[in-house]
């Protein structure tokens, strides 16, 4: 299929094998769909904080503390993942924690906060890990010419899967809501249902994904860990041979920031500033996942077209634009069209972050700078929503200050991504600096 070339992938790579690596970006997008973006964030600052002042401080909070874990492991999990040949068999682990930890919140009601702290915090955590261990697949199956579109490939399937979980979710939401149900009795078969389809998608990818990497010879009596933690040290000693990379890490944490917001909190804007009812948010979010899987399969093509790093800024530009129509809405379709553009940007600029990250990365140390992409992705998650959190509760519930504040982060993210050349990070990740 001209879409889909046989010439954009690496020697004894099959078309199957891609599809089953997509599969994972299928399987997983259900997750942030219906739970950090559409439904139960929502639902958790209303009915299990009971719509009290620091409900939203205490959400954004919780994905605060996940992604803390995340930083502080992704990057020696990477590690080890590289030094084992284990990448598979640590996506299998993550999985089976973020499809069991989701079924866990369809046993939060009204009042269980602490309950529900908890297992958002398991979920995103492993949410995250399998995240990053699968996008350290990409270099492997796509030619280093390819990355951008291969990579659009996977994030544009991927939201079908968000789709097919809100779709069902919205389905049964409304069927539900015909027979008098409330969302302490919705909520939680949505939460079923993302799951679900997390667990079945993703046997797909453990079906016919291929481990390629090989172990890596350790030092005789070294423990994995500590094998893991030296090689991780010996890259951030060699970091100012790999500048490009670490300007991409500096970019990617800023304008990640304000896509966290976006993610965490939409839903949460939506129904607080414009009276969104929750059917009404989750129609909004399939909207802009449809957009995003266009953005995402769109742009991988304009971006191995005109590079990744053009590609990349013209994203974050629209970001802005987002932000300003979002802050200036003042009735629904107005929101609306924000929230389209918001959708073409999301896939867009998440798949070529993904893209340009594996140029960056030498071929032994996928997993490892990917973990440290991840590192920078999570502080992101952190920053962002926090600082939503926090602005709306020192400004009395002010949504429309809160969310303005996120255009700071993609201007930022634009400013840092200007110092960024890809043709020197390129040459950098074929090195031998940490080949030794």
């Amino acid at each position: 299929m001209a879409w889909f070339p046989q010439d954009a992938l690496n020697d004894g790579v099959r078309k199957r094998e891609v599809f089953a690596w997509a599969m994972y970006d299928f399987a997983n997008s259900g997750y942030t769909t219906v739970v950090l973006t559409a439904v139960f964030n929502a639902y958790f600052v209303s009915v299990v904080a009971g719509n009290a002042p620091w409900g939203t401080f205490a959400w954004t909070a919780s994905l605060a503390a996940s992604c803390a874990v995340v930083m502080l492991t992704m990057p020696t999990l990477g590690a080890y993942a590289d030094l084992h040949a284990a990448k598979k068999r640590l996506l299998a682990v993550t999985t089976t924690g973020c499809v069991l930890s989701t079924l866990a919140l369809g046993l939060v009601g009204r009042g269980d906060v602490g309950w529900a702290v908890v297992a958002v915090i398991v979920s995103n955590t492993c949410y995250a890990w399998g995240e990053s261990l699968t996008a350290s697949f990409l270099p492997e199956l796509a030619r280093a010419d390819a990355l951008g579109r291969v990579s659009g490939w996977g994030w544009s399937f991927g939201y079908f899967g968000g789709m097919l979980s809100l779709g069902l979710s919205l389905a049964y939401v409304l069927w539900a809501q015909a027979r008098g149900q409330t969302a302490t009795e919705f909520v939680p078969v949505t939460l079923v249902i993302t799951a679900a389809v997390y667990g079945l998608a993703s046997l797909v990818t453990f079906a016919w994904l291929r481990e390629r990497a090989l172990p890596q010879t350790l030092p005789p009596g070294s423990s994995g860990l500590a094998a893991s933690l030296r090689r991780l040290a010996a890259t951030w000693r060699h970091a100012r041979d790999y500048r490009d990379f670490v300007w991409l890490l500096a970019c990617t944490a800023c304008y990640q920031a304000g896509i966290a917001v976006v993610i965490a909190l939409a839903a949460v804007y939506a129904e607080q500033v414009l009276g969104f009812q929750q059917t009404d948010t989750m129609a909004l979010v399939f909207l802009v996942n449809v957009a995003s899987a266009l953005g995402a399969f769109g742009f991988g093509y304009l971006q191995d077209r005109v590079g990744h790093k053009s590609a990349l800024g013209w994203t974050l530009v629209g970001w802005l634009v987002m932000t300003a129509l979002a802050v200036a809405a003042t009735s629904a379709p107005v929101f609306w069209v924000a929230a389209l553009i918001a959708g073409l940007c999301m896939g867009s600029s998440q798949s070529a972050g993904r893209a340009l990250a594996g140029v960056f990365a030498p071929p032994r140390h996928l997993a490892e700078f990917y973990g440290l992409w991840t590192f920078a992705v999570r502080l992101a998650a952190i920053i962002g929503p926090v600082t939503y959190g926090v602005v709306s509760w020192l400004t009395a519930g002010n949504h429309r200050l809160a969310f303005l504040s996120t255009a700071l982060f993609f201007g930022a993210g634009l400013a840092l991504l200007r110092p960024v050349d890809v043709a020197r990070g390129r040459a950098a990740a074929q090195g031998t600096a940490l080949q030794r």
